[in-house]
């Protein structure tokens, strides 16, 4: 069954890490039903991250390509500092500031009190709202090549708040950029490119602190035992597969639709976890 439930975290990964509906929240709600009823992990989640990682550097190789070069250029002096590919890449090293600061400083929280049900129930709903409330009163004129530094660490900040489980990646980004008045699309542009390097970041450094410092049965943050470094592998492949598929998915709808379904999800999903707790169906 170890395997089973590996497989089924790996697609759920796969399904919510693009979608503003928390994979991290997804992860911890599925755990909870799963024949362990275990939360799978603040380590498990953040190393699964990294296949779904992947089928973002896949689907935007181009780019990132051409920002990566461009910015060694720049810092040769090949082209100008304002060339806007190394613009870009200066954007995501300074809107991954943020994320690396308060990762490490509040990292206890992060993998304990932070994973409490109730309260993911409420950033699910808080924040499905402010989506909600973003999406209706954002300009949405400003496309990708306007972003300015100033605005960068604003979805710095926003992107920082996905260390909560609930919040969402792309979804405390993406609010932050309609807020701004970007466009849909070039919100979401920015905050996959921007979380290429939070991510892969994030899972290797959980990959190192797992073999510097193995799970102890009890400690905080650690892996349940069910899940090791095998299953974790097969769920992470298995999320890369199925990421690939909804990024073009998501990258499609956006371009026509707005973010409504995503908020009465959220707030949905929220209220019955709320209700779930109350009645003592499961415990936070």
């Amino acid at each position: 069954m170890d395997f089973v439930n590996a497989i089924i975290l790996g697609l759920v990964q796969g399904l919510t890490e693009f979608l503003p509906i928390s994979s991290s929240a997804h992860l911890r709600i599925v755990g909870e039903f799963l024949g362990t009823g275990e939360d799978p992990g603040a380590r498990f989640t953040a190393i699964t991250q990294i296949g779904t990682e992947l089928a973002v550097v896949i689907f935007f190789w181009r780019d990132i390509v051409r920002i990566i070069g461009a910015w060694f250029r720049s810092l040769a002096g090949r082209v100008p500092r304002n060339d806007p590919d190394a613009r870009m890449g200066w954007l995501i090293i300074i809107g991954s500031v943020p994320i690396v600061v308060l990762g490490l400083a509040f990292q206890d929280q992060i993998e304990t009190t932070f994973r409490s049900l109730w309260f993911i129930a409420g950033t699910l709903i808080g924040f499905g709202i402010l989506l909600g409330i973003a999406d209706y009163v954002g300009a949405k004129r400003r496309e990708l090549g306007e972003i300015t530094y100033p605005h960068g660490i604003v979805y710095g900040f926003a992107q920082a708040l996905a260390l909560i489980p609930g919040v969402s990646r792309s979804g405390g980004t993406i609010t932050a950029g309609l807020f701004l008045g970007y466009t849909r699309e070039a919100a979401a542009r920015y905050a996959f490119l921007l979380a290429i390097p939070a991510v892969f970041g994030s899972g290797l450094y959980q990959i190192a602190k797992s073999v510097a410092d193995p799970c102890v049965e009890g400690s905080s943050g650690c892996l349940p035992e069910v899940y090791g470094p095998l299953e974790t592998l097969v769920a992470t492949v298995i999320a890369f597969v199925v990421a690939l598929v909804v990024i073009k998915f998501f990258m499609q709808y956006i371009s026509r639709r707005s973010f409504l379904p995503f908020v009465v999800y959220r707030i949905a999903l929220g209220g019955v976890l709320v209700v779930l707790l109350a009645t003592g169906a499961i415990q936070a």
